[in-house]
């Protein structure tokens, strides 16, 4: 049913011109939402309930902290080649700078570490964007935590 083949290749992780930095930006967003609404739990609750949501709440902001540096990895490596690094020859440290600061969130639950991962997110779209030569816009994101995310300015038809 199948060839025998010698030897297989790829290409890319995903198909070609197919990145973008919407992915971190929602996982960012949802580190600090994931905050917040750890702060909101009342500490004197030491409940089963009570503790099971905290473990809940905490495991899931550190899978969101680990998407932002996946999803960031995969586009620093995979999209970004000479042209663009010469062109933006401070991405590199951006993206060590992600990736610390997405740990710090993953180790704490301080507000401030996860709106700069945020910050520094949104700063890797705009570079990204400007690689293709689109414009990008700050708006605020329509839900909780209701923060400025950087996007591609849209055309309207």
């Amino acid at each position: 049913m199948f060839k025998d083949f010698q030897v297989a290749e790829a290409h890319c992780d995903i198909p070609c011109k197919i990145y973008d930095p919407a992915i971190s930006q929602v996982a960012a967003l949802s580190v600090i939402r994931l905050i917040d609404l750890l702060h909101e739990i009342d500490e004197s609750d030491n409940s089963l309930k009570s503790t099971a949501h905290r473990s809940r709440l905490v495991i899931e902001k550190e899978t969101q902290a680990k998407i932002v540096k996946n999803e960031v990895n995969i586009i620093w490596g995979d999209y970004f080649k000479a042209p663009q690094i010469e062109s933006h020859p401070n991405i590199h440290t951006l993206v060590h700078e992600i990736m610390m600061t997405a740990s710090k969130c993953k180790q704490d639950i301080v507000r401030e570490n996860a709106e700069g991962l945020l910050k520094k997110v949104n700063e890797f779209a705009t570079i990204f964007w400007s690689t293709k030569g689109i414009e990008t816009e700050n708006v605020i994101c329509p839900y909780p935590p209701e923060l400025i995310v950087t996007r591609p300015k849209l055309n309207s038809v």
